[in-house]
């Protein structure tokens, strides 16, 4: 039976945003879509836990305990307790080392999303991304201040994992996201970021605050006390990061051991980790993994599906590559850019969709009333998608993203409308057989006057079987070599001309059948 660490060596730390030389980042836009747009994720609701905080303070190898419940959770479908695995297992998943230099750079996601279903039956993916440690030498601090800002803006849990004690530095960082609450509050629904969890690593005084989430929210508590005492600017600081989180939570976690400190050879393993670490480590990896405990990701007040979270990642990235540190109402802005390109593309799917139901490369040649009909339909509930959806930005924003919308389906229609039209037996073959049963009749028209004796009439039946001949030697010629295609297209509208006279004529109701109505249905719309 394969082992837990054998089953994640499988996945990788896929980095999807990584540093550049000049202090900017780049995002990888293709591995992103390829990992949130896969058949079997995309339509899930997405739960992003993230953890962010200083460089060589063990986030990596928390993340590689995660993934070993996860695994043995949501994979295993396992719900017994045993899910840090065996005392000797050496620890997989993201990459990490011990030592005191930077390793992680940028943001990584794990590769292999993991499929659970909710209480209430909602369908989700959880992703687990891991950060580039800030405040090293090489990070400026807009470095720093852009993958905490990401990571937080994106994720429906960030772990702040800090060192020792939760210091007022520590809630200074946050300041760029209390801005953006300010300003987003004004312009939303609901609170704009969902749970903060604070994680203090190597916590030493249990005596005053005991390990695990009970001491934990006891410290959080106190140092985001306010008293007349304080600053102004610092009690506005902790009024507004508890306004602008739906969740605060802290939890206290005791240090693993000297031998993970200390060891070179150090591999993860259970038996060289102290025992009250893992008996922490067994309550609080439940704490925000377990079934019960999961939220999805809600923008706008509405959960996010994996297929829109790219929207949202890219119209960010653009923001924070800016020449300086963005403003809150530039980071408003790209929410309500990424939420409306989100509802673009929902109500487009949803018109591709049906479109294809009715006329795709599989269906049969469509009478050019019926796609129009189709057309009509699936574009009125585009439309309805792209309104029930929850939007930012206002009346004027969403009308350019309408627009923007309309002019996508119209274009798909065209390419469509080509496409069914090319599976039309009689558009493909219409013109000689037109032309050929035009000379077929001038034949027997000459042959019947000849036959008594009307010279008018055979001289018209002939001049009629000549004029075909001609034309439908000049368009086999056009067609086969490519040349003439002027006079080629002409005769094509002749012949289109003559059989639709003919049926016209000869229809009972003196209507064209829809089934042959390709340009006087192209006219009428």
């Amino acid at each position: 039976m394969s082992t837990t660490s054998e089953k994640l060596q499988d996945g990788r730390g896929l980095q999807i945003v990584s540093p550049k030389p000049d202090h900017t980042f780049e995002l990888d836009e293709k591995a992103l879509v390829a990992l949130l747009d896969s058949p079997d994720i995309r339509n899930r609701s997405v739960i992003l836990v993230s953890v962010a905080g200083a460089f060589r303070k063990g986030k990596s190898f928390l993340l590689d305990f995660f993934l070993r419940y996860l695994h043995h959770t949501y994979v295993l479908n396992l719900k017994d307790g045993d899910w840090l695995g065996a005392e000797d297992e050496p620890l997989q998943g993201f990459s990490w080392r011990g030592g005191s230099e930077r390793h992680t750079t940028g943001l990584l996601l794990w590769s292999q999303p993991f499929k659970a279903t909710l209480e209430n039956g909602e369908e989700v993916a959880i992703f687990l991304m891991d950060t580039q440690g800030t405040f090293d030498s090489q990070s400026t601090v807009r470095d720093n201040a852009t993958v905490f800002a990401l990571s937080t803006m994106i994720s429906s849990v960030i772990i702040y994992n800090i060192s020792q004690n939760i210091e007022e530095d520590d809630l200074q960082h946050l300041q760029l996201f209390t801005d953006y609450g300010r300003v987003a509050l004004e312009k939303t629904e609901g609170k704009p970021f969902q749970h903060l969890q604070f994680l203090v690593r190597d916590w030493s005084v249990p005596y005053e605050y005991p390990y695990g989430a009970e001491g934990g929210q006891r410290l959080l508590e106190k140092r985001l006390e306010v008293n007349e005492n304080q600053h102004e600017e610092l009690k506005t600081l902790r009024r507004e990061i508890k306004s602008f989180f739906a969740k605060l939570s802290c939890f206290l976690l005791p240090h693993p051991g000297m031998k993970v400190a200390t060891s070179r050879e150090f591999n993860g393993k259970l038996s060289d980790i102290d025992a009250e670490f893992k008996k922490q480590l067994k309550d609080l990896v439940p704490m925000l993994l377990a079934p019960e405990n999961l939220k999805p990701k809600v923008m706008s007040g509405e959960m996010l599906k994996a297929k829109e979270l790219f929207h949202y990642i890219k119209a960010y990235m653009e923001v924070f590559n800016g020449s300086e540190l963005p403003v809150p109402q530039t980071i408003l802005e790209a929410t309500a850019q990424a939420n409306n390109l989100s509802a673009v593309a929902e109500a487009r799917e949803v018109y591709e969709t049906l479109m294809e139901e009715a006329a795709g490369g599989s269906r049969p040649y469509l009478q050019p009333a019926a796609l129009a009909r189709e057309h009509r339909r699936a574009r009125d509930k585009a439309l309805h998608s792209f309104h029930a959806k929850k939007k930012m930005g206002g009346d004027a924003k969403s009308e350019v993203y309408k627009e923007q919308l309309i002019q996508e389906l119209e274009e798909y229609f065209e390419r469509l409308r080509a496409q069914n039209e090319s599976k039309n037996i009689m558009n493909m073959i219409g013109t000689p057989v037109v032309f050929a049963a035009v000379l077929v009749v001038g034949f027997v028209v000459s042959m019947v006057a000849d036959s008594v004796g009307i010279r008018p009439l055979r001289l018209v039946g002939h001049l009629l079987s000549l004029a075909a001949f001609v034309m439908l030697s000049i368009w086999g010629y056009s067609r086969f070599t490519g040349q003439l295609r002027d006079i080629s297209e002409e005769l094509d509208k002749i012949a289109r001309t003559v059989r639709n006279y003919i049926i016209q004529n000869i229809s009972p109701s003196g209507r064209l059948p829809e089934a042959m109505s390709t340009e006087h249905d192209h006219k009428k719309e």
